[in-house]
């Protein structure tokens, strides 16, 4: 296996984790008790 080869593949989906994780800690937050 070839680290490269799924290194693009996961390049996308962790971005968009990256990106959901942000948001959830934004949004928890900004959320009041």
């Amino acid at each position: 296996m070839r680290p490269f080869s799924w290194r693009k593949k996961w390049q996308r989906c962790w971005d968009e984790v990256r990106y959901c994780s942000e948001r959830c800690k934004r949004q928890s937050k900004q959320r009041r008790p």
